[in-house]
């Protein structure tokens, strides 16, 4: 079938992307799906920081690739061996598809998939099977989602089913930014109910970590950012306190649970210095690979401190994302607050812009069905 997509060609163009117009709508030929894919008409996709590195080349990626990895849409079909009833049914997508049976797997969500990282190194899905080219040209798939499009075919392992009742902004947010920002709150920082938390960083996933702190009824929640406007916006959806970075280290601020979502070295190092006697770092942003942070290793020791790593929110999408679900339903998760622009698919490029320069929290893209 042919579809329309946002195609990078070529990373690292000049800003402003607006100008330089580094994705490109193009009309593409997608193959049916495999016996364990399945075929989505995309309703919302969100522009996160994971596909601005792509395009500005600190994530380098196979290219061409269709961009895109938090979405949502409604599955149209769905190949032989998937489960039962998919079809007609909202999905979230998730940006690491896990095999279920590698080393990795067995951990319980700390660690990233094997096979599900290498698929996505190499611009795939999950079995290795590509769906999508341009006259006769080979596009790769980015992180199993491609979700900037009108239609996609993912494996079965990239989807979770969700409730008719949750919009479809709300659910795509649901498989990125909550599920990154949430699960480094909940399953990576793990704080206890006597525990502060701080979160430096207050872009999509830190706003999530943010509201997943409030949720859990934190007794002490510290937001950490260089913008008043997100540091006042905080305020408003539960933290109790709210700080530059500069007044955390002239004050002396620290808490037991710090958790750095902005992947830049600096926001790492303030993270860590903020860290209590006996308290977590935990870093969930993805800085430049060149990227190099310098922290006293006789701290970690000597207060008896730890820096933990959390991809993915150290999450198991399946059994994470109902909860989220749930707690939306609830009225606990006001996901719908992370949302700042609705945009279409048109505006990819300055959509970009607007995440790089922090004028916007979080973007949705949605694709009516007259467009699909």
């Amino acid at each position: 079938m042919e579809i329309f997509g946002a195609v990078l060609q070529d990373d690292g163009k000049q800003q402003p992307y607006a100008d330089s117009q580094p994705l490109e709508i193009q009309r593409l030929s997608l193959s049916e799906p495999g016996p364990t894919e399945v075929l989505v008409r995309m309703e919302a996709a969100g522009v996160c920081h994971s596909d601005l590195s792509v395009v500005n080349g600190n994530r380098k990626r196979p290219l061409p690739m269709l961009l895109g990895h938090e979405a949502s849409g409604i599955v149209v079909a769905a190949g032989a061996e998937t489960s039962e009833g998919l079809v007609g049914q909202r999905v979230v997508m998730t940006f690491l598809p896990r095999c279920e049976s590698c080393d990795n797997c067995a951990e319980g969500g700390r660690l990233p998939c094997t096979t599900g990282s290498r698929s996505n190194e190499q611009g795939t899905l999950l079995t290795g099977s590509r769906h999508l080219s341009r006259e006769g040209e080979d596009v790769n798939h980015h992180l199993g989602v491609s979700g900037f499009a009108t239609h996609s075919v993912v494996d079965e392992a990239s989807i979770v089913p969700v409730g008719d009742d949750v919009p479809a902004d709300v659910a795509a947010v649901l498989g990125c930014a909550v599920l990154t920002g949430g699960g480094a709150l909940i399953n990576a920082a793990a704080p206890e109910d006597r525990h502060s938390v701080m979160i430096v960083g207050l872009g999509g996933v830190g706003m999530a970590a943010l509201l997943a702190a409030v949720a859990r009824g934190t007794r002490r929640i510290i937001a950490v950012d260089m913008s008043q406007e997100k540091l006042d916006l905080a305020l408003s959806l539960g933290a109790h306190e709210a700080y530059t970075s500069t007044e955390v280290a002239e004050q002396g601020i620290r808490a037991d649970r710090v958790i750095e979502c902005v992947g830049h070295a600096r926001a790492f190092e303030t993270a860590f210095q903020a860290t209590a006697v006996g308290g977590r770092t935990v870093t969930a942003g993805l800085p430049a690979p060149d990227a190099m942070s310098t922290i006293s290793p006789l701290t970690i020791t000597a207060e008896a401190r730890s820096v933990v790593g959390s991809y993915l929110g150290s999450s198991v999408p399946k059994v994470d994302i109902p909860r989220y679900e749930q707690w939306w339903r609830e009225g606990r998760l006001p996901v719908e607050k992370l949302i700042s622009h609705r945009i279409r698919l048109e505006d990819i490029n300055q959509a970009m812009d607007d995440l790089s320069s922090g004028k916007a929290l979080r973007q949705i893209i949605l694709f009516d069905e007259s467009a699909a």
